[in-house]
């Protein structure tokens, strides 16, 4: 028989054979059939070591045709063809079969392995020992929800591994990922991107070098620097994942965010689509305009438009700083909140407290209150809790003892209260208006002061102290129903005291030079005592000195009004005015007791000398100076050598 002759024979018997078969391949995997005899006994007899399942069976073809040379078969040639490797199913419209297993198909071709994985191409070449399949074309693999698009795919139907590397779509419900090279893990659910990589999914667009992707969870992993644009936002990556079904987030490695003039960065950011929530964590930054932001961990609320900025918490923009332990931001309402040591600075004002609720108008403040004025060099401290008006520059400070330090006269002043205030009457000008109420005391080291309240106003630099208000001033004493001090280039230039006046100087505390009148006004000059004003009902009781200064005698004085003269905190002159009545009487007849005027009082005990005496807690009582023994006889204490010469001219 020549060559033609057994190659139509050849097609006639498998023809005949094979006529049942219809030129639809039917659905799902078809059933196997008895093995043909078309395979040469020779390759069957090579072969008998490998398992039946590692052989590509034709399990239906509409047309087949075999060739044979040299007492072998080279190929065979088959069409609308089913073919079978264990439980893999390969469908195509033609085929070429190898005598080395290997399968080359084109037209419609499909692999089907199990019940998860689907390969479409238009041309197959299948390596039946290694079980791997390089397909061609428009390639598709379909596993559960995902499909993978491309026109060259290399898959190892043992490892089930697909691998490509002319660039592939995967589609995953409604995200859809694309890459240069690839490696898809269908066991495993895991696929591997690398070279131009995009992510497309209606909450975000992703690009990076390498990514892994998680297809069963739908979580992508990033393994190399990764751009993500959302919402007009956009973030950058060099390592983190996303979760696109549970929409959560986490980005590290030089991790960034930026949307239009917001800029953010922190060692790991992390995002929750549910609640809409971003957080950043560690050395965490925020940029938005003029605002400024930092702390240990911030965490942004999207719908409440809150931030909370905790762990060495800092906040800055064109109107304050602000640091703490912990910042609330609701920036909706303009409402700032701290927990722990919180400090806010709106120059040239500075607020510092356990816990500060500012709303960009109102602050309280509770907790170890500071507050600070930088340019007039204001202070106050040691309250509770205070209330800060931004419109009104108002602050009030209440709650333990409120502590003003203020410079005046080149020397630093103190004061404390109940409850100290601090306000401007009018916004927009700097003239600052000071009230301090109950058991007020001021302590500067050549004045002290006590009074029930006190009220200070920079429009005429004039302090008034009302209620019982004693003033101290080396050895003198100053009181009255009210007194007022006014300076002058923040130096003492008057002191007005009015209705029950009375001023008692003492160097000694035996005798008592004592000034007593309705109104009295002191006067200064360089900063000491220069006259002395009396006016209604004036009276006085001087001690006179000699050149030694030793007391030789009192001089009693009763006059309307009266002005006295000074020279080096004593008195050098006096004069008095309509019908004045005077008494000399001698040292040794001067009874101290006896020459105090009504109304004498000698304060000690309230008297503050240090800073400890503006806190601790004091009778408000006038104590009584009791008479002394030995006063009938004070020189013998006073002064062992008591001369008894005239008093100056009094005039």
């Amino acid at each position: 028989m020549n060559y033609s002759l057994k190659y139509i024979f050849l097609f006639f018997i498998i023809h005949l054979s094979w006529n049942g078969f219809g030129q639809v391949p039917p659905k799902g995997p078809p059933k196997p059939l008895p093995k043909p005899d078309l395979i040469d006994p020779q390759l069957t007899e090579q072969d008998t070591s490998k398992e039946e399942s590692d052989l590509v069976m034709i399990d239906h073809a509409d047309v087949a045709i075999g060739i044979t040379g040299e007492g072998r078969q080279l190929f065979k040639e088959v069409r609308q063809v089913e073919l079978r490797q264990g439980n893999v199913y390969m469908y195509c419209d033609s085929a070429f079969l190898y005598d080395n297993n290997d399968v080359r198909a084109w037209g419609n071709v499909i692999i089907q392995q199990g019940d998860s994985v689907n390969i479409f191409s238009d041309s197959l070449l299948y390596y039946g020992f290694d079980k791997k399949a390089d397909l061609f074309g428009e390639v598709v693999l379909e596993s559960e929800n995902q499909k993978l698009f491309t026109n060259k795919l290399t898959y190892d139907l043992t490892t089930k591994v697909a691998t490509y590397f002319n660039g592939a779509t995967l589609t995953n419900d409604t995200t859809q990922l694309k890459s240069k090279i690839g490696y898809f893990y269908v066991d495993q659910n895991e696929a591997f991107f690398k070279d131009s990589v995009t992510i497309v999914d209606p909450e975000f667009e992703l690009k990076t070098d390498t990514l892994k992707f998680d297809t069963k969870n739908k979580i992508a992993y990033f393994l190399g620097p990764t751009l993500i644009a959302q919402n007009e936002g956009k973030i950058y990556c060099e390592d983190g994942f996303y979760d696109t079904r549970n929409k959560q987030a986490e980005f590290t490695k030089n991790a960034q965010y930026q949307k239009e003039e917001q800029k953010a960065w922190a060692d790991v950011m992390q995002y929750d689509g549910n609640i809409k929530e971003t957080t950043l964590i560690g050395n965490a930054r925020f940029i938005d305009g003029e605002k400024r932001a930092k702390a240990d961990v911030i965490r942004y609320e999207e719908e409440n438009e809150i931030t909370n900025l905790e762990g060495n918490a800092f906040y800055e923009d064109e109107k304050q700083v602000i640091s703490s332990e912990r910042i609330r931001y609701d920036s909706k309402n303009e409402v700032y909140t701290t927990v722990g040591r919180s400090r806010m600075v709106d120059p040239p004002q500075i607020l510092e407290a356990d816990n500060i609720d500012y709303d960009g108008t109102i602050g309280i403040a509770v907790g170890n209150v500071v507050w600070q004025d930088t340019v007039e060099n204001i202070s106050i401290s040691h309250c509770d809790s205070a209330t800060y008006i931004k419109d009104q520059d108002f602050f009030k400070a209440m709650g333990g003892r409120p502590l003003l330090t203020t410079l005046m006269d080149g020397d630093t002043l103190l004061l404390t209260s109940d409850t100290l205030l601090a306000f401007k009457q009018n916004p927009e000008d700097s003239i600052r208006t000071l009230i301090a109420n109950k058991d007020v005391r001021l302590l500067k080291s050549d004045l002290q002061a006590v009074c029930d309240s006190l009220v200070y106003s920079e429009i005429d630099s004039l302090f008034k102290f009302y209620k019982d208000p004693i003033i101290w001033s080396d050895t003198s004493q100053f009181s009255a129903d009210t007194i007022h001090i006014q300076l002058v280039e923040k130096k003492i230039d008057r002191i007005y005291m009015y209705r029950n006046s009375f001023m008692i100087n003492s160097p000694d505390e035996i005798y008592y030079n004592q000034i007593k009148g309705k109104n009295i006004t002191v006067f200064f000059k360089d900063e000491e005592v220069h006259r002395m004003k009396v006016v209604g009902n004036a009276e006085s009781v001087y001690y006179a000195l000699d050149d030694d200064d030793a007391y030789i005698g009192a001089n009693k004085t009763v006059a309307s009004e009266m002005m006295l003269y000074f020279g080096s905190n004593e008195i050098t002159n006096i004069k008095f005015y309509n019908q004045a009545k005077a008494k000399f009487s001698p040292i040794q007849k001067a009874i101290d007791s006896e020459l105090r005027l009504k109304g004498f009082f000698w304060e000690k005990k309230r008297r503050p000398k240090t800073l400890e005496d503006l806190f601790r807690i004091q009778a408000k009582a006038k104590p009584v100076i009791e008479k002394k023994a030995d006063d009938k006889d004070p020189e013998s204490k006073a002064n062992p050598e008591v001369k008894n010469e005239p008093v100056p001219k009094q005039d």
